[in-house]
């Protein structure tokens, strides 16, 4: 077990780190940090050479001043404030110093704009971290942006946790940018990984035009710096909070290896029974989002990243939301969900799931499957579950004809009599006669009659699919 990192360690590794930046006249830039402190340049004013890395630092707290300076915004701690901030800091710093030193110097602007514990404050603590910098001297900006919760209560261990962050993620840019594990890694060093998480990364500009974010934002869930990552259908990848805040939410989980027909129909089925409960002015704002845990991508102990980009592509395609969580209990998935929406959650389910829910596996969960259960429905989700065939009988079981294990057989009836689990109605019966392990075997085989059952956006993935068993 690795462990938790001392206030000397950590001084001591991050006071190397701003060193080494500092003796390199590669760089060169400003700071600009509201809403904590100057605690990422207090870094290199503690080390020693700060004059050979910072032109300025800046605090604007009063918000006139602020937005003298930046512009007028609506939310002062957000990805907008931040690109102002970037955008004015970075300019000034070229018009300024650029014919002075802009063909030896890599100019950079650091910024972030955080909400911190205050008096009385009782959350949320997040922080837009940003720098705009270039990859050699004289060239077009590049812009690498984060979002990070803080999720430890106290004031100055907030502050302390953000002037290490920013000296990470300059020496990362400066240092590992060539390698995303290492990049990833050296912003959570020498930190505790209790007291925060980072749940949103991107590279944008001069030389990351063919940079897929997704592999970046998957990166985050692997190194365990983030529960979850959303990916967008238009292929980037969104900020949780921004993209769900007060928005209604169908989710299923699974591994979609492959995307099937009945995997869109069960969401489509799902999605206009859950409209039913809603008022019309959010029904247009309900987002259908298919949910991979990260077991589901990992082929050994590594990632098949083409794979999982097929897989992304495909959905995208199909006009689903992907997210990617690191998260095997339903009980977290619905508690992760409720830290960005108040709306109504449904969870799509299959009878095969529901069972799985009603399996003595989940005892591990201190209160057992009573806790796990009252966690999820007291967060407003409720179960939506659809129809399953048994192959050996004919017999379609539905939720009002599924028989849950007989210990079990109370509580399952109190769900459904509060609601908590709803019946929806049968879909495209054929369907339910093939699992994906039967349409992978098909593509296996060669077998062409896979094509009914594997929407056209998927087929890609699925001949990637068969190209890999055949290697195996």
């Amino acid at each position: 077990m690795t462990s938790k990192p001392s206030k000397y360690s950590q001084a001591a590794a991050t006071q190397d780190k701003a060193f080494r930046i500092n003796m390199d006249d590669r760089f060169y830039g400003s700071f600009a940090e509201i809403g904590a402190g100057q605690e990422t340049a207090n870094w290199f004013f503690r080390s020693t050479g700060a004059a050979g890395t910072v032109a300025k630092t800046i605090s604007a707290y009063d918000m006139t001043v602020s937005d003298t300076l930046y512009g007028p915004v609506s939310r002062y701690v957000s990805e907008e404030r931040l690109h102002q901030m970037l955008d004015y800091e970075y300019r000034q710093l070229v018009d300024r110093l650029g014919a002075k030193r802009g063909k030896d110097t890599c100019f950079f602007a650091y910024a972030n704009t955080c909400k911190c514990k205050a008096y009385r404050d009782s959350g949320d603590w997040t922080a837009w971290i940003g720098v705009r910098f270039q990859l050699k001297p004289g060239a077009e900006p590049s812009d690498f942006v984060m979002h990070v919760r803080l999720t430890v209560p106290d004031h100055d261990v907030q502050m302390r946790m953000l002037g290490i962050l920013g000296v990470n993620l300059l020496h990362a840019l400066f240092y590992s940018r060539e390698n995303m594990d290492q990049f990833v890694q050296g912003i959570s060093d020498n930190l505790d990984r209790a007291f925060y998480e980072i749940d949103f990364m991107r590279f944008s500009g001069n030389g990351f035009a063919m940079f897929d974010n997704r592999i970046l934002a998957l990166q985050l869930v692997r190194s365990g710096l983030a529960e979850s990552t959303l990916l967008c259908p238009d292929g980037t990848v969104a900020q949780p909070a921004d993209m769900l805040y007060k928005r209604p939410i169908v989710l299923m989980r699974g591994s979609f290896m492959p995307i099937c027909n009945i995997h869109m129909e069960m969401m489509e089925s799902v999605h206009k029974k859950f409209l039913d409960v809603l008022p019309e002015e959010q029904r247009a704002r309900v987002v259908d989002i298919c949910e991979i845990s990260l077991s589901n991508l990992l082929r050994g102990e590594d990632v098949d990243l083409v794979a999982f980009l097929d897989r992304a592509d495909a959905l995208a395609a199909l006009g689903k939301t992907v997210m990617v969580t690191n998260i095997t209990h339903f009980h977290r998935l619905s508690t992760m969900l409720k830290q960005y929406t108040r709306e109504p959650v449904a969870i799509a389910l299959s009878i095969g799931l529901l069972n799985e829910l009603f399996q003595d596996k989940w005892a591990d969960i201190p209160g057992g499957i009573l806790a796990s259960m009252g966690h999820i429905v007291v967060n407003n989700t409720k179960f939506y579950v659809t129809p399953w065939v048994n192959r050996e009988t004919g017999e379609f079981v539905t939720a009002g004809s599924y028989h849950p294990p007989r210990k079990y057989r109370h509580l399952y009836r109190h769900l459904q009599d509060d609601g908590d689990i709803i019946e929806v109605p049968y879909f495209n019966q054929k369907l339910l006669f093939k699992t994906p392990r039967d349409i992978v075997q098909m593509i296996c085989e060669g077998n062409e009659e896979w094509k009914e059952y594997v929407p056209e956006a998927a087929h890609r993935m699925a001949e990637h699919l068969k190209e890999t068993a055949e290697d195996a």
